[in-house]
């Protein structure tokens, strides 16, 4: 863990807004709406103070944890710890998973990073994304998402139950519209990004790899090639990867369970 991730200007403003956006949900708008003593104020404001939590936790595991870096004397087994295929560069390191390169996005010749199953560099977290935090921020983007349709509910909500006839109502007004715009559009890019990495784990793929097979399919369609991503597997394979051995060791615990009784 190291605390000088989190002096960073985009940690900051990830909590000014989150805390922005909760005080204004709840002491503006479930307030104006029903009020807070009431029952369906209090459920609404419980459940967006358990995403809020469920959101800083998972956003402090993204911040702290290391991405899964291999150590500095790492080297890749030629005969054993690289799988090399046209278009990218993913090695297996024993049973740790893979290692991936993190190119800059300035410089796009300069390698920044090499860990553990590389998804990406997110600016907001201040860390990179890899094997050992990719939970922690799909989690973290599955609960802002959440909690941003919640917030953007209520606010229509509350909008549409207000008498906007009286005059002397234009601040609120606008007030109101920006909000809503903004928690909209705040939506729809998690959203998109939940979608995007559901995908991506449907596909058994990292942002990475995404990308570098487009670039290799294109590659080989120049050369006249036919190009299949080697990671990339349909719902039903990963489902047979992951869930099946599982199903398997409970019935075989089972039977010893059975047997011993």
């Amino acid at each position: 863990m190291k605390p000088n991730r989190f002096l960073s200007i985009p940690i900051f403003s990830v909590f000014l807004f989150l805390g922005f956006v909760y005080y204004v949900t709840v002491f503006v708008f479930i307030e104006d709406w029903v009020g807070l003593q009431t029952s369906p104020g209090f459920l609404n404001a419980l459940i967006l103070t358990v995403l809020a939590f469920l959101s800083i936790f998972s956003f402090f595991l993204c911040v702290s944890s290391d991405p899964g870096r291999v150590p500095p004397s790492y080297v890749p087994d030629v005969e054993e710890g690289t799988v090399a295929y046209q278009g990218t560069n993913r090695n297996w390191v024993h049973n740790q998973g893979v290692v991936t390169n993190v190119v800059s996005p300035s410089l796009p010749g300069l390698i920044i990073a090499v860990f553990v199953e590389g998804d990406h560099h997110c600016l907001w977290i201040n860390n990179c994304v890899g094997y050992w935090n990719y939970k922690a921020f799909v989690m973290l983007v599955l609960y802002a998402t959440i909690g941003s349709i919640h917030s953007t509910v209520i606010l229509v909500t509350c909008a549409l139950q207000k008498d906007w006839d009286f005059s002397g109502r234009a601040p609120v007004k606008i007030f109101y519209f920006t909000f809503g715009a903004m928690m909209v559009a705040l939506s729809l890019t998690l959203g998109t990004l939940l979608g995007w990495h559901i995908y991506l784990l449907t596909h058994n793929m990292t942002t990475i790899e995404y990308y570098e097979g487009i670039r290799a399919a294109w590659l080989a369609k120049k050369s006249g090639l036919s190009y299949y991503h080697p990671f990339n597997i349909d719902i039903r394979s990963k489902h047979a990867q992951v869930a099946m051995p599982l199903i398997s060791w409970s019935f075989k615990r089972w039977n010893e369970l059975s047997c011993i009784t």
